[in-house]
C-alpha cells in the first residue's frame, strides 16, 4: 500500500481528486481505488518539548539553570492533533511505500518529515520515501505533480535547514526571553520579556526609526533653475549642478545650504547667453516586471489597497485552498518552471473568464512571447505566485479576494505584452561658468503598462544641439526643507524586512545579504508583524505603523545587537546555506550556542539596571516561550 501524507487536509482532498476512484472516506483518510490510502498533517502535528520535559528542576525560572541546551531534543505531540498523530502513525506502519506531500518550503519539508521520524520509518522504507511537490491545487496540476515524483532524500538538506531554525529559535527564544524577565522582575515588571530572533529587531528597527523622525530638525536649503529660451523661442528649465568649490557651502547630501550663494547665482546667470555642452536622446526600454512572490504581491497590495500582510497572505490561502484560483501563495520565487510556459493558454483563459474587467487585457497578450520569467535554474521547490487554470467567476468573491486575484492575474498577464518603450533626454547647459541639467521623458509606446494605471506625466526638451545658442531668461531661487524620514507603513515594513541589508551596520555582512536574504521568511514575514501588533509593541495610526511606548522601552533596555537585524540576517544567510548544502547543521548551532552563554552571562552581569523603567503593570504573555513552534510558521 502506498501512503501520501500531505501538510493539510485540503491538499489532501486534491490529492486524493487526481488519484483512482472510488474513494471512501475514513478517520483521518482517504481510501483510493486501487488500495492507496491519502492522510494528512494538520500543521505540525509535532512541537519542540517543555524545558520542564527534559528536567522538572527548569519549570521554574533561574539564572543557574541558563542557558538550557538540551542534549537529546525531543518533540510531543500537540493535544489538538495527537487523534491524527495517531492515525498516520498506524497507516505509516501499513504502508509498504510512503509519498511526502508537505508544501513545497522549508516548513513543509520539515513537519512531514517529523512525522515519518517520530514513527520509526528507517532502513529501506526511509530511503525510498518520495517527494511530491504540488504548488497548484487544481485536479490537472496535481495529476502532473504525482507524475514527476523524487526522491525524498533530495530534500534532506531543506529539511535539515528548517530543524536548524527551529531549535535555534527554541533556544534563543526561550534563553533570552528568561533571562531578561527575570532581570525586569527585579526591577518591579510584572510580565514577560519576550524577546525573539526575528521579532526583537524588526521592533527595533520601528522604534528606531519613531525615534529618527522625533529628533528629526527640519533645516532649508536651496536649489537654483534656469528658465531658458532657443531663438525658435520654445522654452525649458535647466537645475544647477554645483561644481566642486561649492562643497563648503553644501550638506552631507550635496544641497545648498546658503540661500546668498543661491542668490548670488540665480542673478550672474538672469539674461546671460547659454550653450548647449552636450544633448543625448535615447529610447529606452523597460521589461514587464516579474510575476508576484508573496512580497512583492503583499507589498504591492499594501500600496494600492492600504491591505496588511497578514490580510494579503490570509486572502491568498483561501483563493489557493478553497477556490483553487492560484497557485501556492508562501512562495520566495518569482519566477516559472520551462514547463508552464505551455498551460499559458489555458491560464489566460481562465483568467478572461474568471474576471470580466481583464477580457480585453487577455485578447491583447502575445503568447509568443517567453520572456525571462520562464527560468528553471531559479525554480526549485516552488515557482511565482500566478493564477491556475481553473476557469471560476471571481464575481462571487469579497471584493478584497477579487482584488488580490487580479493583481496576480495583471502580473502573469504582463509576461505576454511587449517592453514599455520611451524616449529619454538629457541636456547640459553652460551658463556664465555654471553648470545646468535638464532632463526628459516621454512614452513611446505603452506596452506592459496598458495594464496599470500609470501616474507618470511626459515632460519634454526642445530638439537640442551640442553648441547651440541659447538665453537665460531668469534664474530662479527655490526654497526647499529637509524632510524627516517618513514613518513605516505595511508595504515599507515588508520592503524592509526583504532588504534587510539596507539596514545592516556590519559592512561585510551587508554586502553578502545585498544580494541574498531578508528578515525573516516568505511565509513568516506576516505572522512576524502581527505579532508585535498582538503583544501591544506596535500600533497603527492610519497608514501609519508606530512603536508603542512598551515597545520603545523594550527596545531601550535591550542589549542593541539583540535589537538590530544584523545577527538575524546573518542566521537567514546561514539557514539558507544548509538549505543548498553549503554548511552543515552543526557548524550552524554550535557557535549560536556559544554565543548565547557570552549574551546570556552579560545579561546576568548587567543586573536590573538595563531593565528599569518599563511599565509594571503590564503582562501580556503568560505562556511558556517553549511553546512557541506549535503552529505552522511562526517565529
Amino acid at each position: 500500500m502506498k501512503l501520501y501524507i500531505a501538510e493539510k487536509p485540503s491538499l489532501a482532498r486534491a490529492i486524493a481528486d487526481a488519484l483512482p476512484k472510488p474513494h471512501r472516506k475514513a478517520e483521518g483518510c482517504i481510501y483510493l481505488g486501487n488500495g492507496d490510502v491519502v492522510s494528512w498533517c494538520i500543521g505540525h502535528l509535532l512541537t519542540q518539548v517543555d524545558p520542564e520535559d527534559y528536567d522538572a528542576q527548569y519549570k521554574k525560572w533561574k539564572f543557574d539553570d541558563l542557558p538550557i541546551i538540551p542534549e537529546t531534543w525531543k518533540l510531543k505531540a500537540t493535544a489538538r492533533t495527537s487523534k491524527q498523530l495517531s492515525v498516520l502513525k498506524k497507516l505509516i506502519k501499513q504502508a509498504d511505500q510512503l509519498v511526502h506531500v508537505g508544501d513545497p518550503d522549508r516548513e513543509g519539508q520539515l513537519l512531514v518529515d517529523e512525522v515519518i521520524h517520530f514513527s520509526g520509518v528507517k532502513g529501506d522504507k526511509l530511503k525510498q520515501t518520495q517527494r511530491c511537490l504540488v504548488s497548484d491545487l487544481t485536479t490537472n496540476a496535481v495529476k502532473r505533480s504525482l507524475q514527476q515524483l523524487r526522491s525524498n532524500q533530495e530534500f534532506v538538506a531543506l529539511s535539515t535547514s528548517a530543524l536548524a531554525r527551529t531549535r535555534a529559535d527554541w533556544l534563543y527564544g526561550l534563553n533570552l526571553t528568561r533571562v531578561y524577565t527575570l532581570q525586569a522582575q527585579k526591577s518591579g515588571y510584572k510580565g514577560v520579556i519576550s524577546v525573539g530572533r526575528v521579532q526583537t529587531p524588526l521592533l527595533g528597527l520601528v522604534a528606531r526609526r519613531d525615534q529618527q523622525i522625533e529628533v528629526f530638525v527640519s533645516k532649508p536649503f536651496y536649489e537654483v533653475e534656469a528658465s531658458l529660451r532657443c531663438d525658435s523661442g520654445e522654452s525649458f528649465m535647466a537645475k544647477w549642478k554645483p561644481s566642486n568649490a561649492c562643497a563648503k557651502y553644501q550638506d552631507e547630501e550635496g544641497r545648498i545650504v546658503i540661500r546668498g550663494l543661491a542668490e548670488n547665482v540665480a542673478a550672474r546667470i538672469t539674461g546671460q547667453p547659454a550653450i548647449v555642452n552636450s544633448f543625448i536622446a535615447k529610447n529606452k526600454k523597460q521589461i514587464a516586471p516579474l510575476p508576484y512572490n508573496l512580497s512583492s504581491l503583499q507589498i504591492d497590495a499594501a500600496k494600492r489597497y492600504g491591505y496588511s500582510a497578514q490580510q494579503v497572505l490570509d486572502i491568498c490561502q483561501t483563493l489557493y485552498e478553497r477556490h483553487k484560483l492560484i497557485t501556492y501563495p508562501r512562495s520566495d520565487s518569482r519566477y516559472l518552471p520551462l514547463n508552464h510556459y505551455m498551460q499559458a493558454k489555458s491560464v489566460t483563459q481562465a483568467i478572461a473568464n474568471n474576471d470580466l474587467s481583464l477580457q480585453q487585457a487577455v485578447g491583447n497578450a502575445d503568447l509568443s512571447i517567453k520572456g525571462r520569467a520562464w527560468n528553471d535554474k531559479k525554480v526549485d521547490a516552488h515557482h511565482a505566485i500566478i493564477p491556475t487554470d481553473i476557469s471560476k467567476s471571481i464575481s462571487s468573491l469579497d471584493s478584497a479576494s477579487q482584488k488580490i486575484y487580479a493583481l496576480i492575474a495583471k502580473q502573469y498577464l504582463c509576461q505576454f505584452y511587449p517592453d514599455y518603450c520611451y524616449a529619454e533626454c538629457v541636456a547640459e547647459i553652460e551658463i556664465n561658468n555654471g553648470v545646468f541639467i535638464s532632463k526628459a521623458k516621454s512614452k513611446l509606446s505603452d506596452g506592459w503598462k496598458a495594464l496599470f494605471d500609470s501616474q507618470e506625466k511626459d515632460t519634454f526638451l526642445p530638439k537640442l544641439q551640442k553648441g547651440q545658442a541659447l538665453l537665460c531668461d531668469k534664474g530662479v531661487v527655490i526654497d526647499k526643507n529637509t524632510q524627516p524620514p517618513a514613518y513605516f507603513t505595511d508595504a515599507t515594513l515588508l520592503a524592509a524586512m526583504s532588504n534587510i541589508a539596507r539596514y545592516v551596520k556590519d559592512g561585510q555582512l551587508k554586502k553578502i545579504l545585498k544580494e541574498t536574504d531578508g528578515l525573516g521568511t516568505e511565509a513568516t514575514r506576516a505572522g512576524i508583524i502581527e505579532l508585535l501588533f498582538k503583544r501591544q509593541f506596535l500600533q497603527r495610526k492610519g497608514k501609519q505603523i508606530t512603536a508603542t511606548t512598551t515597545g520603545r522601552k523594550l527596545i531601550d533596555s535591550l542589549p542593541e545587537m539583540l535589537t538590530l537585524p544584523d545577527m538575524t540576517a546573518q542566521w537567514e544567510m546561514q539557514l539558507n546555506a544548509i538549505s543548498e548544502k553549503a554548511q552543515s547543521y552543526q557548524g550552524f548551532v554550535l557557535p549560536l550556542q556559544s554565543q548565547l552563554k557570552i549574551i546570556i552571562e552579560k545579561a546576568i552581569t548587567d543586573g536590573p539596571q538595563a531593565l528599569t523603567d518599563l511599565p509594571t503593570s503590564v503582562n501580556l504573555f503568560k505562556k511558556s516561550y517553549a511553546k512557541r513552534g506549535s503552529k505552522k510558521k511562526k517565529m
